[in-house]
């Protein structure tokens, strides 16, 4: 990079706020993702919305690529910069910069941990409901950046439902307000077309979000099965009888094995095939009845054994074994390849046997810990990155899951993105004109193609679209 981009760089984020030495660099050259890595030129980290503003100015003028990112927990590999350039963290802004307890809603710095956000509302009687599995590392930029999923979820919906407004730097330093929250908005949803959008329209600096009251009464229910096929049955059941627990969550035999070999370990009986987390809130009486008719089905599909957590360290330990369970997985191989696709729910045992078939023929360790209750899979696969043949058969058994998914009516993903990892694997689930109308909002947003470059889009569908006149690519 040109040593006056740097240096006018320098001049507003100071010493601290520059990453300019290689070895500090190289945390940043891969998200979750971790075989696909590209050192960044610089690393910038703003203090608040008029600094990223300011060197989104200087970035511009120089022509260089940006890739924003929260903490990298993604695994898509959104926050890998590809093609060079810079890398725009917003480690640094991590205020909760208004909480209004009367309208339940608070407005935050989009570097702001995930789970820092509900520990600062607790005490009001409040929560925010979106809690991906890394919720104590993940920010709330890099949430409305992936359209972040989670446990809960299955009940509040995923991170889209919660955001009420946007404040987002552009790629030429414009500062995009869209932080009002607005019952009825006029012309188009801004905010509803941004989140999700995986960092290519712009940087998100504050994020108006909607919070949750807290129940009256939560229990948590974990359900030890023979197993996986009468699990994912009993999830099945329980959505038929139309009852509505906040989350339904399994867990197959090896990462119980994982789980309770870590520090994670919270009891999982270790002779399980299968075990089901489920947790029921809402009033005393929902909850008792609830919770009642869910052990009824769990016992017919023949549960061996039926727990419920007696005190809140007991769920909390219960809850921090699921959500720790792609860290426990480090004990079975060096890296793990997180598949995220949605099947439909009336086959998600079918497609649980088809996925781990797909890694055997390959000759890969398949674990199975996945959201049942939203058909959101996702197949962990072992393996170890400096094995070049292992690594092939690790992506192409990647590529299969996706399509035997899709074609049972299923999607690529739920919660994790595109990014790099599902980036061609587009073209089997949307049209080239559905590719070319999505390329659209792109154009308008980064004329220049300069943030995000070389994500989540096909790399051809993207060069082909950006060659035609905008009018010709919609008609």
């Amino acid at each position: 990079m040109h040593h006056a981009c740097a240096a006018e760089l320098r001049a507003i984020l100071g010493a601290d706020g520059l990453v300019e030495d290689r070895s500090r660099r190289t945390a940043y050259e891969c998200d979750g993702l971790a075989f696909e890595r590209r050192l960044p030129d610089l690393v910038l980290l703003p203090r608040d919305t008029p600094e990223a503003a300011a060197c989104m100015r200087v970035l511009r003028r120089h022509g260089v690529p940006v890739v924003p990112r929260g903490a990298g927990t993604g695994l898509t590999g959104g926050a890998t910069p590809v093609a060079g350039g810079v890398v725009i963290g917003t480690a640094r802004m991590r205020r909760v910069l208004e909480l209004n307890v009367t309208d339940r809603f608070a407005r935050v710095e989009s570097g702001l941990v995930n789970a820092d956000l509900t520990r600062a509302c607790a005490p009001h009687g409040l929560f925010y409901a979106p809690d991906p599995s890394s919720q104590r590392a993940c920010t709330i930029g890099g949430n409305v950046a992936n359209n972040a999923g989670g446990p809960h979820c299955f009940r509040y919906g995923n991170t889209t439902r919660h955001v009420l407004g946007l404040v987002v730097v552009t790629h030429d330093g414009e500062v995009l307000d869209l932080s009002e929250p607005d019952l009825d908005p006029l012309g188009y949803d801004l905010v509803g077309l941004l989140v999700g959008s995986e960092g290519m329209f712009g940087l998100v600096t504050e994020v108006t979000l909607r919070l949750t009251p807290s129940p009256q009464r939560v229990e948590t229910l974990l359900a030890i099965f023979p197993s996986l096929d009468a699990a994912c049955d009993a999830v099945s059941d329980v959505i038929a009888q139309r009852l509505e627990p906040s989350a339904l969550e399994i867990l197959d035999k090896l990462t119980i094995e994982a789980v309770e070999a870590s520090v994670f370990a919270a009891g999982y009986p270790a002779s399980a095939e299968a075990v089901l987390l489920i947790e029921v809130e809402g009033s005393d009486v929902e909850v008792e009845v609830n919770a009642n008719e869910i052990e009824a089905i769990l016992a017919g599909r023949g549960a061996l054994e039926l727990r419920r957590a007696q005190t809140e360290a007991e769920r909390a330990r219960l809850w921090a074994a699921r959500k720790g369970a792609y860290g426990a997985m480090g004990r079975v191989a060096p890296d793990l390849y997180v598949t995220d696709v949605v099947v439909p729910r009336t086959k998600l045992r079918d497609l649980v046997h088809r996925t781990t078939e797909i890694c055997r023929e390959r000759g890969l360790k398949i674990a199975n810990v996945f959201h049942a209750g939203d058909g959101n899979l996702h197949p962990n696969i072992s393996y170890d990155r400096r094995d070049a043949d292992e690594l092939a058969r690790v992506l192409d058994a990647g590529t299969r899951i996706m399509e035997v998914c899709i074609a049972a009516g299923g999607t690529l993903s739920g919660e994790h993105g595109i990014g790099l990892e599902k980036q061609q694997q587009m073209r089997l689930y949307f049209s080239p004109e559905d590719l070319a109308a999505m390329e659209l909002p792109r154009h308008v947003f980064d004329p220049e193609g300069r943030m995000n470059p070389g994500k989540t889009l096909p790399i051809r569908a993207c060069m082909e679209t950006r060659t035609k006149p905008l009018d010709e690519v919609t008609r």
